[in-house]
């Protein structure tokens, strides 16, 4: 096709499609009662041949637009997952963390999480490693750290952190405590989706089939996911709760915060066995006694039921170590 051809297509299209729908939504915009949100919200959901936008550009505007409810205790990292280290640490216990971790900054606490004093960069542990090994991560950390409130609005804390050009800020609890922890890169991707680099350690997935019929699931794993993949298991009582996590499913059925190696017994028979935990929080968790569900092999791909047996009851210590046995082999 010719350049003549392809402009005289252009300005055919301008004229019959473009600037019809530009005229309809620049008088929706400034002479409807509707608010400017509502109009790009229905633009949003238009169809692509009657509004010329992308499926990226829709998900850059909707996401936009949702900030305006976020606060920062929905984006923030939580107390448990934050990494940081202790003022008296060593240089090179630092630059070990780092790399382990694949971050470029790191919060300084003296004792406690709940007294950080600094925050140390990258930048400056490298001006470190060429030769000044006398100095400590208390000269080479920045001392001004920036506590937030979690009901901060998002959209004032990334025009402050752009204002104070600044990468990372903790989140405090009424008590002064440690909640959480936001950067600018957290922020940025409450807009364009998540961000990875070539660094970033890969994460194991959340919900995992083992070909023994067992599920391992990470405790931040939503019980939605869950329930797509097992089947239903919250009960009425339990919806009225508002239980969003496995781990928060467990914690509910427990009454406390169970330890590493206990199972908690959920009322529809199923097993839940603590993996890793703390003190503050469940991390991983194996589930099995699927009743009446097809066992499902690693890629998803089920496979045919086992004949149902009736087995004497064991008990906890003896399930345990059968499930103990069965993951070692």
């Amino acid at each position: 096709m010719s350049n003549n051809n392809q402009q005289k297509q252009y300005e055919e299209n301008e004229e019959n499609h473009v600037r019809p729908l530009k005229k309809k939504w620049f008088a929706r915009l400034f002479f409807n009662k509707e608010t400017v949100r509502e109009t790009i919200e229905e633009l949003i959901e238009e169809k692509e041949e009657e509004v010329h936008l992308s499926a990226h550009e829709r998900l850059l505007l909707g996401n936009i637009l949702k900030l305006k409810d976020l606060r920062a205790v929905d984006v923030m990292t939580q107390r448990a997952d934050i990494d940081a280290i202790e003022v008296d640490a060593t240089i090179d216990k630092l630059i070990e963390k780092m790399t382990e971790k694949s971050h470029s900054r790191m919060p300084v606490f003296k004792k406690t999480l709940d007294d950080i004093v600094g925050i140390a960069h990258v930048k400056d542990v490298v001006g470190v490693s060429k030769g000044q090994k006398d100095k400590t991560i208390a000269d080479i950390m920045n001392p001004e750290v920036i506590f937030i409130s979690p009901a901060m609005r998002i959209l004032d804390l990334l025009r402050d952190m752009q204002s104070k050009k600044t990468h990372m800020v903790m989140v405090v609890d009424e008590y002064g405590g440690i909640d959480g922890l936001i950067t600018i890169e957290i922020l940025v991707e409450q807009i364009v989706g998540e961000i990875e680099d070539e660094h970033d350690n890969e994460v194991p997935p959340d919900l995992l089939w083992h070909s023994n019929g067992t599920l391992e699931v990470d405790a931040r794993a939503q019980i939605e996911d869950f329930e797509k993949l097992a089947g239903r298991i919250l009960t009425e009582n339990e919806k009225e709760e508002d239980i969003d996590t496995i781990g928060g499913l467990v914690f509910h059925i427990a009454g406390r915060m169970p330890v590493r190696g206990e199972i908690v017994k959920h009322s529809s028979g199923v097993r839940f066995w603590i993996m890793e935990a703390d003190a503050r929080q469940i991390k991983r968790l194996m589930v099995s006694n699927f009743h009446e569900r097809p066992l499902v092999l690693k890629d998803k791909k089920p496979v045919a039921e086992k004949k149902q047996t009736i087995e004497k009851p064991v008990s906890d210590t003896e399930n345990n170590k059968k499930i103990l046995d069965t993951e070692k082999k």
